[in-house]
């Protein structure tokens, strides 16, 4: 045997490129081979398998005659050779290919739905619930719809509870559930249970490189590095042994997530052209952070220790491995620092090759745009994707809009999607994802792959416009997020409206809102809001009057004006009003 042929161990054979392999079963002698591989050569040749050790390798001589024993083991290991540059070829990121497939997928997107409904119903057929329900094995949208219920988490807590528990029959999935998430909101006083599987990995994944591939488009990055804030809770054991952690928590201690960043050359480490996280919160307490703690970092630079405030041994000895004595790079952050005047422009100071800062900034983050933009200056602040613990939504794909201005494209493959119109605050039957119509607002309904059915998940969109044929969203609010304790109704966004109002009265004593909270506060008769505000420094108790007086008038809600007039709800209490530094946190609040 030739020996080309005897270091082929006859490997069994792994389906290949039709294409490629018809033209290779064509050659039945050594020069045809020859010439054949000598044409597609570029074909077979990986990062790991260059194109001169392909040569070495399979090179044969025009002399040398195959029989067909020789030829069918050699194309054997050519079909194997084939499989690896195939499956290369799927840790690769292809910009292009990922946009023409989304582009495809929404154009289609009623199509797309029914058959995600399908595969998630086929999936979990066996599943006790869907049973219970009687659906009886059916997949088609409308006998979903007629056995299956609308939901909130309260109808599948004890369901959800078994599986936490330790229950591996197939109470929601087909398949065992082995991760929990532990979602923003509570029940009884205590985080919310929601399941999480490899699929909604996927479909995390799949967010990621869209987005990434319209972001990439726009403003392109070539070898650099993102700096990335990413804070992750210790995940810790169920009852039943099953592994339970924050929805981000479960994301970033998987794999996938470390090779999709390096794919999409995004790997975790000190930027050069990128600075994230998950939510815009994160970057503006991280920078912070910095200014408090700016002399100390540099001193840790310039000598390469840490400092003795970080305690945990994990932390300790990874950062020892990293840190090494760097005078110029302390003496060029200190005249940085030294240089700017009220830390205004940070970012590109510290960054100069930052193209842009990205991480949610929708929703309940846009009370932290206005500090970003004053670390940013002119760096574009991109709003990261539209999700929940409960799974993935939309994708923002026109990153250049700013970011008060950002609409999320549902895609129609990583669940079903159905949406209740709200109209004068009345709701209506759901509607399908194709069927929303410009303008109106609606509440989410999810269905995934996970073992949620036709899941409310309390948050209000409105329907911006259409990509193709799915909706383009813009998040109005949580609806179960309002202040609300007779005919008033405020959302976060009216709550966020009236902070900002009032917040310019620090402006003259040169002190800021960091954050702010709220909630009601029943316990006199007529109630109150309480707002709670985390100040940056300490303000005169007449300031903070002149605060809560202004905060009340901010409320332009027809609800609350009239409750206030009829005194269903109790005036502004100035002698309520009291300074909550960051120091005196949550000690003390402003009370209206």
């Amino acid at each position: 045997m030739p020996e080309v042929a005897q270091r082929a161990q006859a490997p069994s054979a792994v389906p290949a490129d039709e294409v490629m392999a018809g033209n290779l079963m064509a050659c039945s002698t050594g020069a045809a081979l020859n010439r054949k591989l000598v044409e597609m050569e570029s074909n077979f040749v990986t990062p790991q398998f260059s194109k001169d050790n392909f040569r070495k390798f399979c090179l044969v001589k025009h002399d040398i005659n195959f029989g067909p024993i020789e030829c069918s083991v050699f194309l054997c290991f050519l079909q194997t050779l084939i499989s690896v540059k195939m499956l290369e070829k799927i840790g690769e990121f292809n910009m292009e290919k990922v946009i023409e497939d989304f582009e495809a997928m929404t154009s289609d997107a009623e199509r797309i739905q029914k058959e995600t409904l399908k595969k998630i119903l086929e999936q979990n057929r066996s599943a006790e619930y869907l049973q219970l329900v009687g659906l009886g094995g059916r997949t088609d949208p409308e006998s979903f719809k007629r056995f299956v219920p609308l939901v909130t988490h309260k109808d599948l807590e004890p369901y959800i509870q078994r599986i936490a528990d330790g229950d591996s029959s197939p109470v929601l999935t087909g398949k065992p559930i082995t991760t929990i998430s532990l979602s923003s909101g509570t029940t009884q006083g205590r985080s919310k249970f929601v399941p999480f599987n490899d699929e909604l990995m996927e479909n995390t994944m799949q967010i990621y490189q869209t987005s990434f591939a319209f972001r990439n488009r726009e403003f392109p990055i070539g070898n650099g590095k993102a700096l990335q804030f990413i804070y992750g809770s210790k995940q810790f054991q169920t009852k039943g042994g099953l592994a339970a952690g924050t929805a981000t928590t479960n994301v970033y201690r998987c794999s996938k997530f470390k090779e999709t960043m390096k794919a999409m050359q995004t790997p975790c480490c000190s930027p050069d052209e990128l600075v994230s996280s998950t939510f815009a919160h994160s970057i503006v307490q991280a920078f912070r952070t910095f200014e408090l703690l700016w002399e100390e970092l540099c001193a840790d630079i310039r000598d390469g220790t840490l400092s003795s405030r970080i305690t945990v041994p994990s932390i300790r000895a990874a950062m020892s491995k990293l840190l090494k004595p760097n005078p110029e790079l302390a003496d060029s952050v200190y005249r940085k620092c030294l240089g700017l005047s009220n830390w205004y422009g940070l970012i590109p100071a510290l960054f100069p090759n930052a193209k842009y800062i990205y991480g949610v900034m929708t929703g309940s983050m846009e009370p932290y745009v206005n500090k970003l933009r004053h670390y940013a200056v002119d760096l574009p602040l991109l709003s990261a994707d539209y999700g929940s613990s409960e799974g993935w939504i939309a994708a923002n794909v026109n990153p250049k809009v700013p970011s008060e201005m950002t609409t999320y494209v549902v895609l129609p493959n990583i669940g079903y999607f159905e949406f209740i119109p709200i109209r004068d605050g009345n709701e209506f039957m759901p509607v399908g994802l194709t069927e929303v119509k410009i303008g109106e607002e609606y509440e989410v309904v999810v269905t995934n792959f996970a073992g949620l059915y036709r899941y409310r998940l309390g948050d209000v969109v409105k329907v911006m416009g259409f990509h193709n044929s799915t909706p383009e969203l813009k998040f109005v609010c949580r609806s179960n997020l309002l202040l609300n304790i007779n005919i008033d109704k405020n959302t976060e966004k009216d709550l966020q409206i009236s902070v900002e109002e009032a917040a310019k009265l620090l402006a003259a004593e040169k002190l800021e809102v960091v954050d702010f909270s709220s909630h009601v506060d029943l316990s006199t008769d007529p109630g109150h809001y309480v707002i709670f505000w985390e100040l940056s420094g300490e303000a005169s108790q007449e300031v903070l009057s002149e605060c809560c007086n202004c905060l009340d008038k901010s409320f332009v809600d027809a609800g609350y004006m009239s409750s206030r007039k009829d005194l269903l709800l109790t005036s502004s209490r100035p002698q309520d009003v009291l300074a909550l530094t960051t120091a005196r946190c949550c000690k003390s609040y402003v009370a209206m």
